[in-house]
């Protein structure tokens, strides 16, 4: 800490330039500082528009932070500034990474001609194109870049109607029922919420995207709502647990199953939608979103302990103006 308290001393007296703020960025860092170093990584951004080695100061700063979007883009600039920066490239790499961008990362990791750990960050890689559901930093990186204008999105542009089928299916399925205590998975900015108010005495949402957490948050509709990963992040007992468009994320749905089975009261149900497979099992689609079968739901909620109380064919949305192929269920415990 000596070492920053001398450095902002020069800076402050006007006796240090660049050199000297980049190496404080580099201090705080080492010392945790976050908040600390990303404001003198700002400060040396502005202060040197142009100058390749200031982006990617900033966009380090960010890349710790998990703000990706922002970080990428900084990255990305320090590189169009100077595409012989390696460490750019490296950080960039390691940011589609973190990004659950396996493809990208890869491109970028075999263009370097050697750099710290790349073996591991490739078998990384590797392991995200292979995995059985969506990388949580994937989802939590598309979502962070739609959430500003998701609601329009996805309702002027996709016709999202996953919400209202759930809704229409639990009035089939318990009709009457009100007051319920109410999780919803994957809440997003809370379109789904909105629909399931009316019939909760509680209502809690989960989220992968921070972002979207804090719209949802701005709609006043939620007792609590926390960031964390629908597999591993359930605490509570709920009468109902409500996931929209969520299952497009995951592939494998057994340990979802196994987690939402344990959280619901003994006279539960689960509801959600999910993008339809034919014949059997479950499938990645060219959007980089799961499909699954009825025969595979059938048998993993049956594995589960669940007892499928309706499932119906339905569009939870459009793709290129036309209807998406799904499927609405509701599992009973």
């Amino acid at each position: 800490m000596q070492a920053v308290g001398d450095l902002r001393a020069r800076l402050a007296a006007g006796r240090g330039g660049l050199l000297a703020r980049l190496t404080l960025v580099k201090a705080l860092l080492a010392s945790n500082d976050l908040q600390g170093a990303l404001e003198e990584a700002r400060e040396a951004a502005a202060l040197n528009p142009g100058v390749a080695v200031a982006a990617m100061a900033l966009g380090e700063v960010l890349l710790r932070l998990g703000a990706l979007p922002t970080a990428i883009a900084e990255l990305q600039r320090a590189l169009r500034l100077d595409p012989g920066l390696e460490r750019a490239r490296f950080l960039t790499g390691r940011a589609w990474l973190d990004a659950g961008e396996a493809q990208k990362a890869l491109e970028v990791f075999e263009s370097l001609e050697s750099a710290p750990q790349i073996d591991d960050l490739i078998a990384r890689a590797h392991a995200i194109q292979h995995a059985p559901r969506s990388d949580a930093g994937y989802v939590r990186h598309l979502f962070d870049q739609f959430s500003a204008d998701y609601d329009s999105r996805m309702i002027g542009q996709l016709a999202y109607a996953a919400p209202q089928i759930l809704r229409d299916l639990a009035d089939l399925i318990i009709p009457g029922r009100e007051n319920l205590s109410i999780l919803d998975l994957g809440c997003g900015t809370g379109l789904a919420g909105m629909v399931f108010k009316a019939r909760a005495a509680r209502l809690d949402g989960i989220d992968l995207s921070p972002t979207m957490v804090l719209k949802a948050r701005a709609r006043g509709i939620y007792d609590s709502l926390i960031v964390g990963d629908i597999e591993t992040s359930l605490t509570g007992t709920y009468d109902l647990v409500v996931a929209a468009d969520t299952l497009v994320y995951l592939g494998d749905l057994a340990a979802l199953f196994r987690t939402v089975h344990a959280h619901l009261s003994p006279d539960g149900y689960f509801l959600f939608t999910t993008e339809a497979k034919d014949a059997d099992g479950f499938e990645l689609g060219p959007k980089r979103r799961w499909r699954h079968s009825e025969a595979y739901l059938r048998e993993e909620a049956a594995m589960a302990g669940f007892s499928v109380a309706g499932l119906v064919v339905a569009s939870p949305r459009t793709e290129a103006n036309q209807p998406v192929p799904g499927l609405a269920v509701a599992l009973s415990r």
